[in-house]
C-alpha cells in the first residue's frame, strides 16, 4: 500500500501532475517571462550592462560593514553567493536538465538559457530587497522575503504564507529529490541500495544543520567551488573531443525550439513548459530563495548582493546546465525513451569517457545534491525562525528537514518526488513575483543611486536608510 502511494501511478503522483500542468501552462511561464522583461527594462539591463561589476565584487574585500556593526561575525559577500549557489547548483543541473530534455526535447535548453538571462535581472531585484529590508540576528544577518513583504508591503499574513511555503518547498521537498538523486546515482555507479545511502545522508545531514549558518557557510564556500570546477573540466574535455558536432547541437537547440515540425506536432509547448520549469528548479531567479542567503552578507550598500545573486543564475543555468546538455546531446541517448533523469546523464558521459562516466557523476552528484540539501535547509530554517522563535520547533524542522524528508526521498519515486517540487515551487514562486513587482520601485532608486555613486567616482557605495526616507521607520540595518 505504502509502495503505490509513492509510486509513479500512485493517486497523489497522478493529481499533483495534472494541477502542475495547469499551474504552470496558464499562471508562471507568462509571469516570469513578464517580470524578467519588466525588470530587465526597469534596471536597465542591469544584468548585461554591470557584469564586469559582478565580477569585482565577487572577491571584493574592500566592502566595509554598516556603522555599527564592526563587532558582529560577518558572513561575506563570497560566503553568501556560496550558500546559494549551494542550493542552485544540485539536481536541477544534472538530473533536472536531463529530464527536460527527456520529455521535452533539445529545445528545452533554450527555454532554460531565456529564462536565465531575463531571470537574472529578478534574482537581482529580490536580492537587493533582501539587503535593504535585513534584520539584525545573534550571529550574522537573517532576511528574505518574508521579511520584506512584512517590512515592505505592511502584510503579516502574506509574510506567513510565504514562509510556510518556502519551509515546504525547500526544507522538505527539495531536499527529497536531491536525496532521490543522489540514491538513483549511486545505486547505478555502485550498486548502493537506496535506503543504506538515505540512512548515510540523513545522519551527515544532521551533523551539518546542527551547526548553525557559520558552518554551512564554510562548508558551502569549500565544496561549491570544487564541485562546480571539477564538473566543468570534464564537461570541457567532452566538448573539446566533440568541438566539430557543437555547431550541429546548436542548431539542434535552435530548430528543436521553434522548429515547424515541433510546432506541428505540438512539442514546442512541451519545450517551454519543461525547459522553464526545470530552468527555475536550477537557477531559482524569482523564486524567492536566493534573497535569504543574500540577506546573510555583510556589504555596504544593497545592490552589491543583488548584482552578486544575479551572477549566480548566469554561472548555474549558462555555464553548469549547458554543460550538462551539450553532454546529453553529443550523445545522441536523449531519443531512448527508458533513460531519464540522473540515468540520462550517467548513460551520456559513458558514452563519451566510459565506464568512469558513471562514477565520476556519481560522486559529482552527491556533493552538488548533499551541498543543496544543506542550502535548501538554511532557506527553510530562516523561515521558521520568522514564525517562531521556540528553540523545540527549529530542533523539530531540523529533524524532519535533514532527517525525515531525506529519508522520503531515498524511498520514493523519481516522478512523485519531482511533481511535488513542481506544485510547491509554483505556488512559492507566484507569491515572491507579487511580493517583488510591488516593491521594485525601490530597487530601482538603488540601483541609481549605485551608479550615480560609481560615477561620481566613489569605489565603494554606501547606503544609508535616510535615502529612503518614506520607509526609514522599516529598514534596521543601514543607520
Amino acid at each position: 500500500m505504502m509502495g503505490d502511494f509513492f509510486s509513479k501511478d500512485g493517486w497523489l503522483n497522478v493529481w499533483l501532475a495534472q494541477v502542475n500542468d495547469y499551474l504552470w501552462t496558464y499562471l508562471l511561464i507568462g509571469a516570469l517571462i513578464g517580470c524578467g522583461l519588466w525588470f530587465t527594462w526597469r534596471t536597465r539591463f542591469v544584468q548585461f550592462r554591470m557584469l564586469g561589476e559582478m565580477l569585482r565584487l565577487l572577491f571584493d574585500r574592500k566592502g566595509v560593514p554598516s556603522a555599527g556593526e564592526h563587532r558582529r561575525r560577518h558572513i561575506s559577500s563570497f560566503q553568501a553567493f556560496a550558500v546559494s549557489l549551494a542550493s542552485r547548483v544540485g539536481t536541477g543541473n544534472l538530473a533536472g536538465v536531463a529530464t527536460a530534455i527527456a520529455v521535452g526535447g533539445p529545445g528545452s535548453v533554450f527555454w532554460m538559457w531565456l529564462i536565465a538571462l531575463v531571470g537574472a535581472a529578478t534574482a537581482f531585484v529580490e536580492s537587493t530587497l533582501a539587503q535593504l529590508f535585513k534584520r539584525r540576528h545573534t550571529d550574522s544577518f537573517i532576511g528574505g522575503p518574508a521579511y520584506y513583504i512584512l517590512r515592505g508591503l505592511k502584510s503579516r499574513w502574506m509574510a506567513a504564507t510565504f514562509a510556510v511555503l518556502i519551509t515546504l518547498t525547500f526544507g522538505f521537498a527539495n531536499n527529497s529529490i536531491q536525496t532521490n538523486t543522489i540514491c538513483g546515482a549511486m545505486q547505478e555507479a555502485f550498486g548502493i541500495e537506496p535506503l543504506h545511502a538515505g540512512i548515510v545522508l540523513s545522519v551527515f545531514s544532521l551533523l551539518i544543520v546542527f551547526g548553525g549558518i557559520q558552518r554551512i557557510a564554510r562548508f558551502s564556500s569549500v565544496v561549491v567551488p570544487v564541485m562546480a570546477v571539477g564538473y566543468l573540466v570534464l564537461a570541457v574535455v567532452v566538448i573539446v573531443m566533440n568541438v566539430s558536432l557543437i555547431p550541429d547541437v546548436l542548431r539542434l537547440i535552435v530548430d528543436n525550439a521553434f522548429g515547424v515540425n515541433q510546432a506541428i506536432g505540438g512539442t514546442v509547448g512541451a519545450a517551454m513548459m519543461n525547459g522553464i520549469k526545470r530552468g527555475l528548479f536550477s537557477n531559482e531567479a524569482g523564486e524567492g530563495s536566493a534573497p535569504n542567503a543574500a540577506a546573510t552578507a555583510t556589504v555596504s550598500h544593497p545592490v552589491k548582493q543583488g548584482l552578486i545573486q544575479s551572477l549566480g543564475v548566469f554561472t548555474d543555468t549558462l555555464v553548469v546546465c549547458s554543460c550538462t546538455a551539450f553532454i546529453i546531446l553529443l550523445s545522441g541517448l536523449y531519443t531512448d525513451d527508458s533513460l531519464n533523469g540522473i540515468n540520462l546523464t550517467q548513460a551520456a558521459l559513458q558514452s563519451e569517457v566510459g565506464s568512469v562516466g558513471p562514477v565520476f557523476v556519481a560522486i559529482a552528484i552527491f556533493l552538488f545534491a548533499y551541498s543543496s540539501i544543506i542550502g535548501n535547509y538554511y532557506y527553510g530554517e530562516t523561515n521558521v525562525r520568522f514564525l517562531s522563535q521556540r528553540r523545540s520547533v527549529m530542533t523539530v524542522y531540523r529533524v524532519l528537514s535533514a532527517g525525515v524528508f531525506v529519508m522520503l526521498g531515498a524511498l520514493s519515486s523519481l516522478e512523485l518526488t519531482w511533481s511535488l517540487v513542481d506544485f510547491c515551487m509554483a505556488l512559492l514562486t507566484a507569491c515572491n513575483l507579487i511580493a517583488i513587482v510591488c516593491l521594485g520601485k525601490y530597487v530601482f532608486r538603488l540601483a541609481d543611486d549605485y551608479r550615480a555613486q560609481k560615477r561620481q567616482g566613489v569605489g565603494e557605495p554606501v547606503f544609508h536608510r535616510s535615502q529612503l526616507p518614506e520607509i526609514a521607520d522599516d529598514i534596521e540595518c543601514w543607520d
